[in-house]
This record gives C-alpha cells, structure tokens and sequence, in this order.
C-alpha cells in the first residue's frame, strides 16, 4: 500500500518555522561545503563549455545530426581540428 505524503498545517509550519529560528543548530547553512555530506552532480571541471548562438548552413548541421546523438560535440571536435592560429 502506498503512504500518501501529509503536508503541515499552515499552524504546524509555523511552528516548525518558529523553532528553526529559535535553534540557529536546527537548520545547518548548506551554502557552503559541509564535512559529512556529499556534493550531488558531476564535479565541476577546469574549462567549462559556454553555451553560444551560432547559425550554420542547414546542409551541415543535418549532416552532422544524420550521424545520431552527440552532433554538437562533433562539431566542436571538427572546429577544433580546423582551427588556425
């Protein structure tokens, strides 16, 4: 059987809001790192990719979308290799 999930009361929340503010230990500042808990997502790496506006010829983007997923990544990988300077 499937337990439904109760929300509080408008009356329960604030008094659980009023015993937080009381306890500043009851509600531990996640902003920064914590020892004992663990970061979720992917770690974050030394050179990020930017997200840019680009506009291409509709033949060369097809071209690289007939090969499947992963289209974007393979034309930065073409860009790169093509690259001067």
């Amino acid at each position: 059987m499937k337990t439904k999930l109760l929300s509080p009361t408008p009356e329960e929340d604030a008094a659980i809001t009023r015993a937080i503010a009381a306890d500043p230990d009851a509600a531990p500042d996640m902003s920064a790192p914590q020892p004992g808990f663990a970061r979720l997502g992917r770690p974050p790496i030394a050179r990020p990719k930017i997200s840019v506006t680009l506009r291409l010829d509709q033949d060369i983007v097809e071209r690289f979308k007939a090969k499947g997923q992963g289209w974007q990544t393979r034309i930065n990988a073409a860009l790169r290799k093509n690259r001067t300077g």
